[in-house]
């Protein structure tokens, strides 16, 4: 459900309102671009056109916007993109839209580059600590995910009973942090596509699914 619009009191005079939805929205590609610690209360407030009271008054700390700002682009971003990959009726199709969409979405020019999540807070100040262990338990949820779809192979016969799913989840999350990383530092689509079709040729096929 929509929220009212937030009001941001500015001396004498009535409260100026904004939008708390479309604020945080902005607030999220600042953090996407440059990650938690790289984005100052400046840049947030210059993107978001409000004043520092303002953001404090609407989200409490940096910390907090920080996680609504994870929250949103979970929803926005990966939620969708994790449901076209888990649709796959095959592991193996479900790995390339995953792959393959990763390398489009990390170099799409319409947004900044790399996922947000992927390499969010890796390092950090101590005192930043908490916003390190949210993070990295959204990457952990993915990395669920991805152990849930490939245990689904190895249900089937697609993969062999012998498949060490966590070790197999791990790698293809690894690989689609690489490509996060590549991205980031200016790889090309066709770059990480490479990767990812050399990261599906190591699937490790089994006889097939059963049925």
């Amino acid at each position: 459900m929509k929220r009212a619009p937030t009001q941001e009191r500015r001396g004498r005079g009535r409260p100026r309102e904004f939008d708390r939805e479309e604020a945080l929205a902005r607030a999220l590609e600042v953090f996407w671009a440059h990650g938690y610690e790289g984005a100052s209360i400046a840049d947030l407030t210059g993107a978001m056109g409000i004043t520092t009271p303002a953001l404090y008054g609407a989200f409490t700390s940096k910390a907090e916007l920080y996680r609504e700002a994870a929250e949103l682009y979970q929803a926005r971003q990966s939620e969708a993109f994790w449901k076209a990959v888990e649709h796959e009726p095959t592991v193996r199709g479900a790995l390339t839209v995953l792959l393959e969409g990763a390398a489009r979405a990390f170099t799409d020019p319409r947004v900044p580059r790399g996922c947000m999540l992927s390499t969010a807070v890796l390092t950090c100040a101590e005192e930043n600590q908490p916003i390190a262990r949210f993070t990295a338990s959204m990457r952990q949820g993915a990395l669920e995910r991805l152990q849930t779809l490939l245990g689904r192979g190895v249900e089937t016969g697609e993969l062999p009973a012998t498949t060490d799913v966590v070790g197999l989840a791990r790698f293809y999350g690894a690989i689609t942090q690489g490509m996060s990383v590549q991205a980031s530092d200016g790889a090309s689509e066709e770059d990480l596509m490479r990767i990812a079709a050399f990261a599906l040729s190591r699937f490790p096929g089994g006889d097939g699914p059963r049925g």
